[in-house]
């Protein structure tokens, strides 16, 4: 568990030293995302790569580990949001309302995709 924890540390230690020295505008954390996933698909076309924390699944037992405890991830983010309270208690109408018509755009913009990508997929499937 260790060396797979350090794997993936390693990751995203590689994303953001990438993000940095190349100043992209990509969190570093999708890069060592990205970074992790070309790692993992390598592994499953070289068996050179099958060993240590790519063995045996010892990698993706400690991710199911860290999703199983990632709520304890979201305490610093709390205490950040309550640092800003008198910020929220200023314009806090404004912020749900930004919020609500958000989620709202999301959603409607979401069912025009699905929509399009079900009659976009039946056109195809069709004989002609």
């Amino acid at each position: 568990m260790i060396a797979s924890l350090g794997l993936i540390l390693l990751c995203q230690l590689a994303g953001e030293a990438i993000a940095r020295g190349f100043a992209l505008p990509l969190p570093s954390a999708v890069i060592g995302l990205l970074l992790l996933l070309l790692l993992l698909l390598a592994r499953d076309w070289s068996e050179l790569l099958a060993r240590g924390p790519l063995r045996d699944g010892g990698l993706e037992t400690t991710a199911r580990g860290l999703l199983a405890h990632m709520s304890l991830l979201f305490v610093p983010a709390g205490v950040g949001v309550i640092q800003q309270y008198d910020l929220l208690a200023a314009h806090g109408v404004a912020i749900v309302a930004v919020l609500i018509g958000s989620v709202l755009v999301t959603l409607m913009v979401t069912v025009a995709t699905f929509m399009l990508a079900v009659r976009l997929m039946a056109r195809w499937r069709t004989p002609r």
